[in-house]
């Protein structure tokens, strides 16, 4: 099977469950990529302009883009979405321009279940294009989030925090001293400092408009401000106490049933309240065991997070088990914030997935 097949194949199934085939254009404004992911997804997008100097990029990814289409033409309306075609993206190693297909469910209420059923359409995507040997890695950013406020941690702090968990560097990092260049701008980093990212940044920008500086060592203005925003996350340090119960939680792993157990075990051992996120969890393992998934081969970790500010929820990867690189081949989550993000009046519930076709049907 050739992954144009594949991709056929997918669309076919996708659309058979009620999910609207769509393919939004190729070049798409690289600014809400910028805003959205940080200044990181720059150095890997394929940039250029259009006659009036607009910045534009190829399309990185799909999810982005069906957000905005729906937004335009559904508001906070549900409806579902398949797609698939070519992204592009700098990646070492890997072709810059490759193949992606997936599905975006918009608007939904009933969150858990939408989450076990984009996680099933997913493995039954698998084993329709050919791919059953396969292993299910499951995360959860709302029982991470619900955790990190439960023990009272600053933003800026619960920011690094995240930052330090997606990056693999743990909290051993966090106790870093100031280095000389926070000491040196610390009056801009205190008046960042707690922000939310996106008013930090702006806040940064403006300052070196005011200064008449547009571009310091070849980095631009948005760039400079990302680096002071994690500055002044840098500055915040972690108590002791709840780096222990932070310590404690992200060596949590296991089944789902595992995993909800250990984190009730250690929400009651350190006096907090978890109840919302863990029922959520709870609820969403039920409807995946009514799906007929079985829920004791998929893998939780506490450790697996993603840093990007709308994901909100349940976070999903599949692996090929027959490949040794360990790179995922689907990929999902729920970004409750994205339209939001986008220009929505309010949060608007939403949950997709990837499949990365050329690891799995050019896969070794």
């Amino acid at each position: 099977m050739t992954e144009t097949d594949a991709i056929l194949a997918l669309i076919a199934l996708f659309e058979r469950e009620g999910y609207a085939h769509v393919e939004p254009p190729v070049l798409q404004p690289a600014d809400v990529f910028v805003e959205l992911s940080g200044e990181d997804i720059r150095r890997r997008m394929f940039v250029t302009q259009d006659a009036s100097g607009t910045e534009l990029c190829l399309r990185p990814e799909y999810t982005i883009p069906v957000c905005l289409r729906h937004l335009g033409e559904h508001g906070a309306e549900p409806a579902g979405y398949c797609y698939g075609g070519p992204v592009f993206r700098m990646r070492p190693g890997e072709a810059g321009e490759f193949l992606q297909a997936g599905l975006e469910s918009i608007g939904r209420a009933d969150v858990s279940a939408t989450d076990a059923e984009i996680l099933g359409l997913a493995l039954e995507g698998l084993e329709h294009i050919g791919l059953t040997a396969h292993r299910v890695r499951l995360g959860d950013m709302g029982l991470l989030n619900a955790l990190i406020d439960a023990l009272g941690i600053a933003p800026a702090a619960k920011r690094r925090v995240i930052r330090a968990i997606v990056s693999g560097q743990g909290l051993a990092s966090l106790g870093e001293p100031e280095a000389q260049g926070q000491q040196e701008h610390a009056g801009l980093l205190a008046a960042i400092e707690g922000q939310a990212p996106q008013a930090a940044k702006a806040f940064v920008e403006d300052i070196l408009s005011i200064a008449g500086i547009a571009r310091v060592g070849g980095r631009s203005a948005g760039e400079i401000a990302e680096r002071f925003l994690a500055r002044a996350a840098n500055r915040t340090g972690l108590p002791d106490a709840a780096r222990a119960v932070l310590e404690r939680y992200l060596s949590i792993s296991g089944d789902p049933d595992q995993a909800a157990d250990a984190v009730r075990l250690l929400a009651k051992d350190a006096g907090l309240d978890l109840s919302e996120a863990l029922n959520t969890f709870e609820e969403r393992t039920g409807f995946m065991a009514a799906r007929g998934l079985d829920v004791a081969a998929f893998s939780f970790s506490a450790t697996f997070a993603r840093n990007l500010d709308y994901y909100t929820g349940f976070i999903f990867e599949v692996q090929d088990a027959g490949r040794s690189d360990g790179k995922p081949i689907v990929g999902g989550g729920r970004y409750d914030r994205l339209l939001e993000h986008l220009g929505a009046a309010a949060p608007i519930p939403a949950v997709g997935c990837s499949f990365w076709l050329d690891r799995i049907v050019g896969r070794p």
